[in-house]
């Protein structure tokens, strides 16, 4: 390994501590991850021939443009999916879109209530996504759970359900997008082989949390609810299954066009776009310019999105100069191609560090073999769509968040707008959701044993 190759990995490596410290440092991920990508970058640019022996003179100069633009490619259509998916979610809640589900989940019974907002969550958030839908759930919670000792629970129970509802459908996490962008992974394949396990981890601590909940709420907490909107029910009865249907009718547009996925999410948004402006024809001058798409751009979360930018984009210098590539021969010389152990880890290692440039990492490490390549090694089955490691991959990044309450974006804003410690989490519910986490796993190698 050359100095230059060992000078990047060290930056990457420090860029992604402080990406894990973010809580300690108090300088944004986002902000890191930019400065890591440009630094690794330009590092590979410092000796380009080093790397790019097999082209000529200054030609690599202009080899290394059309890298990045190709990466910068791949990126942003994962970029432009997530934007158009977070601008449709912050239209639907803004309208009032998501009043239906306070009414679904009411009920006096402490543990009716956990199983329905486990279950709400679970599909919710294999619709959504994983952040959204932990917003929209604990802002619900508030309305309906007054204790905050029992309000916790929920609140962690809400983590495990998002995580384990993102981990089976391809929109349901950003992970999960990667990898069905990318093409490793299928929207039948990881519907058939990963809802039950992921079903399963959500399941298990749901029973095991139930016994710290007994009893009734008190009447007075089924307060009425008050419109946020100037939209009738009707109206917004057709903003909700407008915006949470077209996200469902993105993996089926896919399968039909062959475009790629953010083309149909942009369907989507240009369709509820104009709904809404001629919904909007008939409201007062004030909530039109309040809740109008142009003015809800604003706030989708562009921290986020330049986050994803530099993460992907630094994994991909990794990925250039062969370091994930040797990471991969190596984890499957170490363990003997034992993939559950293998993403096990990585699920593991996903509640401690963002499992974004984890994932990002796999995809860079481990290539789908060609059709010539599986007749010459049968072994590389695993690594074909819809494989053994990839679809344990989805299943493992997702769920193996919820361990920590910093392992995942559910966590963590959870985390913010409830203030639970990090040690309450840890010492409640790190245990519980390893449990399910097991539990999910079990449940997919016997599924591959019994069936497939």
């Amino acid at each position: 390994m050359s100095t230059l190759t060992i000078m990047i990995v060290v930056l990457f490596v420090v860029g992604y501590l402080c990406i894990a410290l973010e809580s300690l440092t108090k300088i944004n991920k986002a902000a890191i991850a930019l400065l890591m990508c440009v630094g690794c970058w330009t590092l590979l640019m410092c000796s380009p021939g080093s790397f790019y022996p097999e082209v000529a003179g200054d030609g690599v100069v202009h080899h290394i443009a059309e890298v990045i633009e190709h990466h910068l490619g791949d990126a942003a259509g994962t970029l432009f999916f997530l934007m158009g998916a977070m601008t449709i979610v912050e239209i639907v809640d803004s309208n009032g879109g998501f009043n239906f589900v306070r009414d679904t989940i009411k009920t006096r019974s402490k543990r009716k209530l956990l199983w329905r907002v486990a279950f709400i969550t679970f599909f919710l958030s294999a619709i959504l996504d994983n952040l959204t839908t932990s917003i929209v759930m604990i802002m619900v919670l508030r309305k309906l759970v007054q204790a905050r000792e029992e309000r916790l629970i929920y609140a962690a129970l809400v983590i495990i359900a998002a995580n384990s509802g993102g981990a089976f459908s391809p929109i349901g996490d950003v992970t999960t997008i990667m990898l069905w962008i990318k093409g490793v992974i299928t929207t039948q394949g990881v519907l058939t082989e990963i809802f039950i396990p992921s079903l399963i981890s959500m399941v298990v601590p749901v029973l095991i949390l139930q016994c710290s909940l007994q009893g009734k709420f008190d009447k007075e907490q089924n307060l009425p609810k008050a419109e946020v909107t100037q939209f009738t029910k009707a109206q917004r009865n057709a903003i909700f299954w407008l915006g949470v249907g077209g996200l469902v009718f993105v993996p089926v547009f896919k399968t039909i066009t062959h475009l790629p996925p953010f083309m149909g999410i942009l369907l989507v948004l240009g369709v509820l776009w104009t709904v809404t402006e001629i919904f909007h024809h008939n409201t007062s001058e004030d909530d039109t310019m309040a809740k109008r798409v142009s003015d809800l751009l604003s706030r989708i979360d562009l921290s986020t999105i330049m986050f994803f930018l530099g993460i992907l984009m630094a994994v991909a210098v990794l990925q250039e100069i062969g370091v994930l590539t040797a990471m991969g021969e190596g984890l499957n010389e170490a363990f003997a191609g034992n993939y559950y152990l293998i993403n096990g880890i990585i699920g593991v290692l996903s509640s401690i560090v963002d499992n974004v440039p984890l994932v990002a990492g796999c995809m860079g490490m481990y290539q789908v073999p060609t059709a010539a390549e599986l007749a010459a090694n049968p072994a590389l089955q695993a690594f074909a769509t819809d494989g053994i490691f990839w679809q344990l991959l989805a299943y493992c990044a997702g769920v193996g968040g919820s361990m920590l309450i910093i392992g995942s974006a559910a966590g963590v804003v959870v985390m913010g707008l409830e203030k639970i410690t990090f040690g309450w989490y840890m010492k409640k519910i790190t245990w519980i959701a390893f449990v399910g986490y097991l539990a999910g796993i079990l449940c997919y190698w016997l599924e591959r044993t019994l069936f497939f």
